[in-house]
């Protein structure tokens, strides 16, 4: 695996208890099982790929002549026009 660092970490007893408890079960070492964590930790982080937003543009020449797009209002009034409250 390569060299290793000795390095201390600060966790809470809860989870390093639970952590010892499943080490032992499953006859491992509580350093092979923290290194497995943060290998998968890590793998996790690396797989994930960039949230990408699909282009939806559709057909058209933008907005109609006479619209305004700074003012909202006028805007949404000529959305949905006669489409009823």
């Amino acid at each position: 695996m390569g060299s290793h660092m000795k390095t201390t970490v600060e966790l809470a007893e809860e989870l390093v208890r639970q952590a010892k408890q499943v080490a032992a079960r499953e006859r491992t070492t509580l350093r092979a099982l923290l290194e497995e964590g943060l290998r998968w930790a890590l793998g996790k982080r690396r797989k994930r790929v960039a949230f990408k937003l699909r282009d939806a543009s559709v057909g058209g020449k933008g907005l109609q002549p006479g619209a305004d797009d700074t003012d909202w209002s006028s805007l949404r009034d000529t959305i949905y026009d006669g489409r009823g409250s």
